[in-house]
């Protein structure tokens, strides 16, 4: 999963440079496209799959702010 990530980014950086010099250089709306599509790419497709990289084995309940969590915080504190 990390090596599809890191590939999935770095292919993401290369299409966001190209779509950079196609608006810079060829044609401004071929360049937009590019980005635009990149853009989705990453909210859509990268994202989720990081995300779900990030949190796989991790317990919501360690994050959460509860009654336990807050005596803990409490006891820590003095």
């Amino acid at each position: 999963m990390r090596n599809f990530l890191w590939f999935l980014f770095i292919s993401i950086l290369i299409s966001l440079a190209i779509g950079i010099y196609f608006k810079n250089s060829v044609d401004v709306v071929t360049g937009e496209r590019i980005i635009g599509f990149t853009v989705l790419t990453g909210a859509f497709i990268y994202l989720p799959f990081f995300l779900y990289h990030r949190w796989k084995d991790k317990r919501l309940q360690d994050y959460t702010l509860s009654e336990e969590n807050l005596k803990k915080m409490k006891k820590d504190n003095y």
